[in-house]
């Protein structure tokens, strides 16, 4: 029996891979992790069930959305761009790393335990911080909205409620992201 390989060229944050030959079949998490060397994203249950190993997808719309790579083959990918948790950081003229909104928020509530599950947090947040500038809800629906956007995720160590403080936190320092109050 032999592998089957398949060219592969993708975009990750903002840098472009490939061609490549990878093996048909391989999942996207082996290829971050073995081809490319970002190993950010996490591989957790290994079925798709707690989300540690989201990346971001960022559609030719402008939309981004969640894929879990442990069920997502590398090949579902191709010519796409995606972001993973190593992007969400950038580096500074001067060589200092500043941590995105979303990640500075999380140091700041102290929202990760073993932080094995933050990657795929911090990419559900910034998601949903995304799509708040698209669509911006009121303030009274902010709750209800966070936990739509976390609940897929799942923490192991139960530190949900610091993940929450901070993506409230960031939502509401954030210009734009809550509708004006009519009054």
């Amino acid at each position: 029996m032999s592998l089957n390989f398949l060219p592969l060229t993708l975009t990750i944050n903002g840098q472009q891979y490939g061609p490549m030959d990878v093996p048909e079949g391989l999942m996207m998490i082996d290829f971050l992790h073995e081809y490319v060397d970002l190993t950010g994203s996490r591989l957790g249950c290994g079925q798709g069930i707690c989300h540690a190993c989201v990346v971001i997808l960022d559609n030719p719309s402008g939309t981004s959305e969640e894929i879990r790579t442990c069920i997502t083959g590398a090949h579902f990918f191709n010519n796409k761009s995606i972001r993973t948790i190593e992007g969400a950081a950038t580096k500074e003229e001067n060589g200092e790393v500043k941590l995105s909104p979303v990640q500075q928020a999380f140091v700041e509530n102290f929202s990760f335990q073993c932080g094995y599950c933050t990657p795929g947090f911090v990419n559900a947040a910034t998601v949903f911080i995304e799509e708040l500038q698209r669509n911006p809800i009121a303030e009274a629906d902010l709750e209800e909205a966070i936990k739509q956007a976390l609940n897929n995720h799942i923490c192991r160590c139960t530190g949900y409620v610091r993940y929450y403080e901070a993506v409230r936190d960031v939502v509401l320092a954030t210009p734009g992201l809550i509708k004006e109050a009519v009054k």
